[in-house]
């Protein structure tokens, strides 16, 4: 029987029941203004003008395509954890149906289930909504349409656009022909219809092994596009699905799941990146060859690359497999998990899909840019704190024995109604061991012997002579403070050269605080420079731990607390902490510092 039109799948129907029905029976609803005034608002809306991809959306409302409607969709494979480059498309996707009026569905395109597992779908669920964009009860999958996409198959096989092919995996590459040179036809390409539709039942039935058949549409063998050169549409494979179980031991392949699933839903725009521009002509074969309520248009932009990072997942679970990451959430890991457990915020990696912008061809996205994306996020946000890394001893001679007092410093330099923290400052001290150097260059201006700093928020301190142990490493200082400097200004208006922080040595907590950097040394892992080994140039300075001392006030901080440590860097409480001993992990460093090795 063909299926000559369809009902809307049961979730589809349940979760859409509230609203007002539809303009046909396909799973989706109008509910949106008048098209041309959502054009203008969305232009209103923004002093930059429209990407492309908008520009195509304002001119189909325009022009009263698709009923004055906009639905697009993400559409993630649950085989892996999302990545930045996934982040990209998510508030693309999202963006353009809020700056449109529209709706966005989230979509599981679950169609090999042997890669697939609902840890992914749970992690996804849970990036796209700490990303901040909401799906409104439209999570979909491609699975809920097994039933009717493979009767859109049997009408293709009873319209003689599809057969049934014996030929192996490597016999179909072998007819297939190369660039230059058309590919051959099967020799079981002009099966009866007949033939097909029962050898196509009985694949459904199980009667067949992994492999034996598969099903291809009839196109064209000698397309300049290797893709519609007759491409398959499904395969036999015996694995428990994560939502099926053990119903289908046929799956359909992505190219035919995705256009019809699409369709299905009332898709208006799907935007899809840019190795899919390829498969546009056969997504269109699909649509144009099946009963399909709806006609979606597929439009492709230039996926997100980022230097110094590889975003296949195969790659990223290979890290993961090899222990070269602890997990999916290792914070040098570019999944948006990953980025989101070393500290970055999610408007922070929406500004950075905001400054890259939507383009037509394939780029090179400077890691820069997202570093900088969330340094001025956390500029604004994050309060200040002082934490000492590499603690080197200070005993403030002329300082009371047993005394403590407390400084006030701000919260934040630009918020004062964030008001202040209370810092206690006692005779023994801890300064970071850089801050401290023997005999130092003309350029170093920190403290040295006879060498006066600021302390900050506080004295002025001078070093009188460096204790040393048997191997001659410098283990404590004396110093002295001077008493009329307590609010950091002298009286006569000396100004030392540099301030350095500090902390109590008596009142500071104990911390872990790892040091991440970029995973990678090369640009483009895996490039010309690495011989087209990735692995090849793995950073084995990409992550440091110190045993760090901090004010007091950090040893409460809970897992996601973010903190700027002053004159090191922006820094985020870990999952792994507990109370009163925090991990932090380093999110980025006040300045570029690849900039300057680099050269820049």
């Amino acid at each position: 029987m063909i299926a000559s039109a369809i009902t809307p799948a049961p979730a589809i129907a349940a979760r859409e029941a509230a609203v007002p029905a539809p303009a046909v029976a396909c799973g989706y609803n109008v509910g949106m203004s008048n098209g041309t005034d959502a054009a203008a608002g969305a232009a209103a809306a923004s002093d930059k003008p429209l990407d492309f991809i908008r520009a195509i959306v304002a001119e189909d409302l325009q022009a009263g395509k698709h009923g004055g409607r906009v639905h697009t969709r993400f559409p993630p494979e649950p085989n892996g954890y999302l990545h930045i480059g996934h982040a990209k498309s998510i508030c693309l996707n999202f963006g353009v149906a809020l700056d449109f009026g529209g709706r966005c569905n989230l979509r599981f395109d679950d169609t090999n289930p042997a890669k697939e597992d609902v840890e992914y779908v749970d992690a996804i669920r849970d990036d796209v909504r700490w990303l901040g964009f909401d799906w409104e009860g439209r999570e979909f999958y491609a699975s809920d349409y097994f039933e009717q996409l493979y009767l859109w198959a049997e009408e293709l096989i009873q319209k003689g656009l599809a057969y049934v092919d014996n030929l192996t995996a490597d016999e179909v590459r072998e007819h297939r022909g190369t660039l230059t040179e058309p590919g051959r036809e099967s020799p079981y390409r002009d099966r009866p219809a007949a033939e097909n539709l029962d050898l196509f039942r009985r694949m459904r039935a199980g009667e067949f092994a992994d492999g034996a058949y598969t099903l291809r549409a009839k196109i064209d063998m000698a397309s300049p596009n290797i893709n519609m050169r007759d491409p398959a549409l499904y395969r036999i494979r015996r694995a428990s699905h994560h939502r099926t179980g053990d119903a289908w031991c046929i799956y359909p392949m992505y190219d035919f799941a995705h256009a019809l699933s699409d369709a299905i839903e009332g898709i208006t725009h799907s935007i899809c990146t840019l190795e899919f521009e390829d498969h546009r002509p056969l997504y269109d074969w699909c649509v144009a060859n099946c009963s399909v309520p709806h006609v979606p248009r597929q439009i492709e932009f230039a996926r997100l690359n980022v230097g110094y990072t590889v975003m296949s997942k195969r790659r990223l679970l290979a890290l993961v497999q090899e222990g070269v990451v602890s997990g999916w959430d290792d914070p040098r890991m570019p999944t948006i998990c990953g980025l989101r457990r070393r500290g970055y915020t999610p408007e922070s990696i929406r500004e950075f899909a905001s400054r890259v912008g939507v383009a037509k061809r394939e780029n090179l996205v400077d890691y820069a840019l997202l570093e900088d994306a969330v340094r001025d996020d956390l500029n604004r946000r994050a309060p200040r704190a002082m934490a000492v890394l590499r603690p080197l001893k200070v005993i403030v001679e002329n300082y009371p024995e047993g005394r403590a007092e407390q400084i006030e410093l701000p919260r934040h330099p630009d918020r004062p109604e964030d008001g202040v923290r209370a810092i206690p400052f006692s005779r023994e001290l801890y300064i970071e061991r850089d801050d401290f150097m023997e005999d130092p260059p003309k350029t170093y201006f920190r403290l040295a012997p006879g060498r006066e700093v600021r302390l900050r928020g506080t004295y002025f301190l001078t070093c009188r002579r460096a204790v040393k142990n048997e191997a001659g490493e410098v283990v404590e200082l004396r110093c002295t403070c001077d008493p009329a400097t307590r609010g950091g200004s002298a009286p006569d208006g000396r100004k030392p050269k540099a301030t350095i922080h500090w902390v109590s040595a008596s009142h500071a907590a104990p911390a872990e605080v790892r040091l991440y950097d970029r995973l990678f040394t090369s640009l483009v892992p895996g490039g010309e420079a690495d011989g087209g080994d990735w692995r090849a140039s793995l950073n084995p300075a990409s992550l440091d731990t110190a045993a760090a001392m901090v004010e007091p006030s950090l040893a409460g901080a809970k897992p996601g607390d973010r903190f700027q440590f002053e004159r090191l860097g922006y820094f985020c409480a870990d999952p792994d902490s507990r109370p009163g001993r925090p991990v932090f992990n380093r999110t980025v460093t006040l300045k570029d510092t690849w900039a300057r090795v680099a050269g820049k």
